[in-house]
């Protein structure tokens, strides 16, 4: 009989042991398309940042302009850094890319001083660049064109709104396969109690008294296997930055601290409405139905 009982122990804490490990890989999976995520969106902010808009400015136009050309970029939030490149500096970066000086045999220095404005990720498309033109429309005498890749521009968001929409999808096909599979890990720990919650049931124990004890079980496997998944994460990320030399996120712990709550909250949370759940199925279902499951 102690045998007996020993045996039934060993495979409880087996399923047990199992069920918790199962959840933890699958709460590293939502942990990661979190982390997928906001690595998507650091990239596409970084992309737009680098977009370079240059404003060509006549050889007439004082300092005085200029300076309020920058201030209003910066004041309506269209830029995130302006520089000053003035006609010389201009003719040293056409003899560096180039290989060759107009001024030799033209006479004088053709080039034209210019703003090159890198710009806030949210106004790095054509259609915001029009708005900054009717702004800037108040300085028209002292500019002589507005200058910047509007098919490079227009072809790099179009790529990036493609990626936002494949990544979306994945995190909704992943989520769903998340819950599936935790509820299915939920639903095997609960099956082998099924008789014990009928009988609870026929006894006259209220659902909620019933439902109490698996529903705080389940959130404690939810909670040791979201630590655990953590722990997966941080392996993940510092294999990443050893082997690639990538700062994906170590220098952000928010966006850190975001994953590891979105992680603990789904194991404890989803694993308590999907407990509360499982166990209702059983609590009235018939005797000679069980048989049959």
């Amino acid at each position: 009989m102690a045998a007996k009982n020993i045996s039934k122990k060993n495979r409880f804490w087996n399923m047990h042991l199992t069920a918790i490990l199962s959840l933890s890989l699958v709460l590293f999976l939502v942990g990661f398309v979190t982390l997928l995520g906001f690595l998507a969106k650091d990239m596409s902010n970084f992309i737009r940042q680098n977009m370079t808009f240059n404003i060509v400015l006549n050889d007439d136009t004082e300092s005085a302009y200029i300076q309020q050309i920058e201030y209003v970029l910066h004041q309506e939030g269209f830029a995130s850094q302006t520089v000053y490149i003035s006609k010389d500096d201009a003719l040293k970066e056409h003899i560096a890319t180039m290989g060759e000086d107009p001024s030799n045999f033209l006479g004088f220095n053709p080039l034209l001083a210019s703003i090159e404005v890198k710009l806030n990720p949210k106004y790095a498309n054509t259609d915001s660049i029009k708005k900054i033109e009717n702004v800037l429309l108040q300085f028209d005498s002292k500019i002589d064109r507005f200058d910047y890749p509007k098919d490079v521009m227009d072809t790099v968001n179009s790529n990036i709104t493609r990626i936002g929409i494949v990544l979306g999808i994945v995190a909704l096909v992943l989520l769903l396969i998340s819950i599936v599979l935790i509820s299915s890990t939920i639903r095997l720990m609960i099956y082998a109690d099924r008789f014990l919650i009928r009988s609870m049931w026929l006894v006259g124990a209220t659902s909620w008294f019933i439902r109490k004890p698996y529903i705080k079980r389940a959130m404690l496997d939810g909670f040791i296997s979201a630590v655990l998944a953590c722990v997966y994460l941080a392996g993940f990320v510092w294999f990443l930055q050893s082997s690639f030399s990538l700062n994906l996120f170590v220098e952000k712990p928010l966006i850190m601290a975001i994953v590891v709550a979105v992680v603990l909250v789904t194991g404890v949370i989803l694993t308590a409405i999907l407990a509360f759940f499982a166990v209702g199925r059983y609590v009235k279902m018939k005797s000679e139905k069980m048989y049959a499951i």
